[in-house]
């Protein structure tokens, strides 16, 4: 996820991920305006991950502990831009869900062995994150579709109970103007 957004002073963006359970996020941001913010992390049921105070640019990481959507928000803590009247910050966000980034400088420096190593395991990571993506989704199509079955079933229900209603209704209202065409001498 690469983005950026206009913040104004003491004003919070937020952002919403959804993350599977350990998985490792990477962020790296940029203000245009060099000025402090603060940045938390949030799990949807409240559970602060991270929260810190950061520069104007620079790079941030946490695990996720338990699968779903997570909040990250940003917020500027400095008066220094008020100043200027209607200024705003830019910042730019690069959010990396389960990367790993490999120093290329410290791999130039080992050998070829070391390197197909390094390589071969930076793969197998990456497939573990593609396992634990696909398991996230693979529940959350479960839960859909368990979802979307009480609804029918519930529906089906509605139907069969205003179909009931309106029977008896019916029956009702032959019985009761029966009775009142007899009660009447019309019959």
């Amino acid at each position: 996820l690469a983005l950026y957004f206009h913040i104004g002073e003491r004003e919070e963006k937020c952002i919403i991920e959804d993350i599977p359970s350990d998985t490792l996020v990477v962020g790296r941001y940029l203000s245009m305006l060099y000025d402090d913010l603060t940045h938390a992390v949030t799990k949807v049921t409240g559970n602060v991950l991270l929260s810190k105070l950061y520069g104007p640019q620079g790079t941030f990481t946490f695990t996720s502990y338990i699968s779903g959507e997570h909040i990250i928000c940003f917020q500027s803590n400095s008066t220094r831009f008020v100043v200027i009247a209607g200024s705003k910050l830019r910042i730019h966000l690069d959010i990396r869900v389960g990367e790993h980034f490999l120093d290329e400088s410290a791999i130039q420096a080992k050998d070829k062995v070391n390197e197909v190593n390094i390589r071969l395991e930076h793969l197998i990571e990456q497939i573990h994150h593609v396992t634990r993506e696909q398991e996230y989704e693979r529940e959350r199509e479960e839960k859909f579709r368990k979802t979307s079955e009480e609804t029918n079933s519930n529906i089906l229900w509605w139907a069969i109970a205003q179909t009931l209603i309106l029977i008896s209704v019916g029956i009702w209202q032959i019985k009761s103007l029966r009775d009142f065409f007899i009660s009447k001498k019309l019959v």
